[in-house]
């Protein structure tokens, strides 16, 4: 956002975008309380915010401003700027710029200046610049919640000039209108609701939404998470089948992610999950609950996950189906890039290609889960929100993702992969 005073003498070699600024700034301050960004006309409710790259508010050093764009001369600088983002939802990020060295050069974003408790958070994967010419990068799905972010543009690799930033809105945040408290006093469990699958083609969207995109998902996942594609999400024969597909027009993957966000959230009870993993190397298969209250990556960890189901295939061996399984939870407190997350593993006989019964029972006081009727996990810390943040409604995730931070290299031979889920069911105590 063009700024309305400095604080600081602004380095020399700012000089040409300082008198930009200067001879426009009666213009900016008409234009939305001196912002810099402009709203596309468009749609009301999708809205598209533009932000030009010389209307930074800092940079590392190295980096020279034209008239027109920014100079990023090598791998490792930035520059970082303002934005208001005027609805919370998932957005489209597009930098207008070019390549200005034969290096290969890739850039991300990061939501990173001012943030609560110091945290930063990429809301893109690396984006390749190439060609002499301004060209179009772009990453679907970045999570942003409304209000003012302050965000980071790393160049990596080589070189590159940047033009600007634009964010257009895909998918307003649906608040989940319904909430399933389960009771967790009493005698014996009872069924209360289901999901068995059991119609085939999409998946009911009167449970289940689709995450959209391929902006890394905080991961630097490369897949494509597609909306109501039978090739990646469908019931067939009884189960659900979310696959991964190499298939996408640039060679890339294309998967689904279901969530019941927007739909039905739920607090507390016993969720029993019949489901089937594969084998192949850099998938990495999910079923697990994050809290309501996420918006962006920046309100993780703080509404907690609950991870109940996480193989990956690159641990599972191709012959034996023989592999390892993965239980965790996440808060504030405890946290994997903090590397305090509280974590289980346990080797499986014929965890791939085989169904297998997973178990949540999650109650105020404590998260455990079951593997095929063994316990194999406790959360129990009770130091306040940081420490236990499940007293408050989870919604349910189930994906297939490739690659990433977890799932590792893929082997280039793999063109699909898949998990296939019998049912879920839920249920609380009899009072």
């Amino acid at each position: 956002m063009v700024p309305l005073s400095w604080t600081t003498p602004r380095p020399t070699r700012y000089a040409l975008a300082a008198a930009r600024r200067a001879a426009t700034l009666c213009s900016a301050l008409i234009a939305a309380l001196g912002a810099c960004l402009t709203v596309s006309a468009r749609a009301a409710d999708k809205p598209s915010i533009t932000v030009m790259a010389t209307d930074f508010e800092k940079a590392s050093d190295g980096v020279t401003a034209t008239p027109d764009h920014l100079e990023l001369v090598a791998g490792g600088q930035w520059f970082s700027f303002g934005v208001e983002i005027p609805v919370a939802g998932r957005y489209r990020v597009e930098v207008t710029a070019r390549s200005d060295s034969d290096k290969p050069a890739t850039m991300h974003l990061e939501d990173h200046i001012d943030n609560p408790d110091g945290r930063h958070y990429d809301i893109t994967a690396a984006m390749p610049v190439a060609g002499k010419d301004f060209q179009v990068c772009s990453k679907d799905g970045s999570p942003l919640d409304k209000g003012r972010h302050h965000l980071k543009l790393h160049a990596d690799g080589g070189g590159m000039d940047v033009e600007s930033i634009r964010f257009t809105l895909l998918r307003e945040h649906e608040l989940t209108p319904k909430v399933r408290q389960q009771s967790t006093e009493g005698g014996d469990w009872r069924l209360v609701w289901s999901e068995e699958f059991d119609k085939d083609g999409q998946p009911d969207p009167a449970v289940w939404a689709h995450d959209l995109g391929n902006w890394g998902w905080g991961n630097n996942e490369p897949q494509y998470y597609t909306e109501s594609r039978l090739e990646n999400a469908r019931v067939e024969g009884g189960r659900l089948i979310v696959e991964a597909r190499k298939d996408r027009p640039d060679g890339g993957w294309s998967s689904a992610r279901l969530t019941t966000r927007g739909r039905v959230s739920f607090l507390y009870g016993r969720f029993e999950i019949r489901a089937k993993t594969t084998t192949g190397r850099g998938n990495w298969a999910a079923i697990w609950m994050l809290g309501d209250p996420y918006r962006d990556e920046l309100s993780w960890p703080y509404c907690g996950e609950i991870d109940i189901l996480e193989n990956v295939g690159r641990e599972i061996d191709d012959a034996t189906g023989d592999g390892t399984a993965h239980f965790s939870c996440h808060t504030r407190a405890h946290y994997f890039k903090e590397n305090s997350h509280i974590s289980t593993t346990k080797q499986i006989a014929g965890l791939g290609n085989q169904f297998h019964d997973y178990v949540l029972e999650w109650t105020p006081e404590a998260v455990t889960i079951s593997f095929d009727g063994e316990h194999v996990y406790t959360y129990d810390k009770q130091g306040g929100e940081r420490e236990y943040p499940f007293r408050q409604p989870q919604n349910l995730i189930i994906n297939m993702a490739m690659g990433g931070g977890m799932g590792g290299e893929i082997d280039p031979s793999l063109t699909s992969e898949r998990m296939e889920v019998d049912f879920i069911r839920l249920y609380e105590r009899a009072e």
